[in-house]
């Protein structure tokens, strides 16, 4: 891990995260709403929704569920669902979002990173599981990929989605070049990458104007789906969602101005 985080104890760092998050809750629930900004539905939530591939009344656990937006889409969609999450405030909002399909939801407050409180969830009790940007949020990764594992019915699926660790992570830059070509001016956007293979942990912006920066735990991609292939689990699909060429670019570095480059990763992992 990086040096901004290699003097706390895994416990501190732990407490740093949540109390972040917790502070951090109730801006960013005002800030992407309900239904979620457009990197939630214009990218993520259609991949998510291909690979998951849910059918009528399936049980599905919504893992650090946030605002609740896509445990509600999946509840639309015919789903029953467990949402948990650590933060008590993100499980209050995500609770007072919630009118309709209000019986087809269960909001609980659950560490990710703790395996006795996800093995409260109960054992081979899911179709699915579901994680949207998150796994790059939490010290460790491994406690949920253990009791997923477990809690996972024979065959089960696990679709989860984190900012693309090849194109969006702390080690990488945007880039905006600018050519003259014979009277024409080309501008090219473009992706440095100066770090990748070492897991680092640093303070970094997901939405301008959040509170407070959040840590950031960036694992290259190898140790990301290694953990959960220790844990019984197999590559099942792949998608790298990009921006439309059409999408509106507002800001110089926006994503939408980079539709050559994906950024994020979205994968099924299905328990063999």
């Amino acid at each position: 891990m990086s040096e901004s985080s290699s003097t706390k104890t895994p416990q501190s760092l732990h407490q740093e995260v949540q109390e972040i998050w917790d502070g951090n809750a109730a801006w960013w629930d005002e800030y992407i709403g309900p239904e979620g900004n457009d990197f939630h539905r214009l990218l993520v939530a259609p991949a998510t929704e291909r690979l998951l591939n849910l059918r009528p009344n399936e049980l599905v656990l919504d893992v650090a569920c946030g605002n609740g937006q896509f445990s509600r889409r999946m509840a639309q969609l015919g789903a029953q669902v467990v949402a948990f999450d650590f933060s008590r405030n993100f499980i209050e909002r995500a609770k007072g979002h919630t009118t309709e399909h209000v019986d087809r939801i269960e909001y609980r407050v659950i560490d990710a990173t703790d395996t006795d409180q996800l093995m409260t969830l109960g054992t081979g009790r899911f179709d699915a599981a579901v994680c949207n940007n998150a796994l790059m949020d939490m010290t460790t990764i491994e406690p949920l990929a253990s009791a997923l594992g477990q809690l996972l019915k024979p065959g089960g699926r696990f679709v989860f989605c984190v900012s693309h660790p090849c194109f969006n992570s702390t080690g990488c830059r945007k880039i905006v070049e600018e050519e003259d070509r014979e009277g024409e001016l080309i501008t090219t956007y473009a992706i440095k990458v100066s770090a990748y293979i070492e897991p680092v942990a640093s303070k970094g912006v997901g939405i301008i104007g959040q509170p407070a920066p959040h840590y950031y735990f960036d694992r290259p991609i190898s140790l990301l789906f290694n953990t959960f292939f220790r844990a019984g689990f197999a590559l099942d699909g792949i998608e790298e969602p990009a921006f439309d060429r059409l999408a509106d670019g507002r800001r110089t570095f926006s994503w939408s101005n980079y539709p050559e480059i994906p950024p994020a990763l979205i994968a099924r992992m299905r328990l063999i």
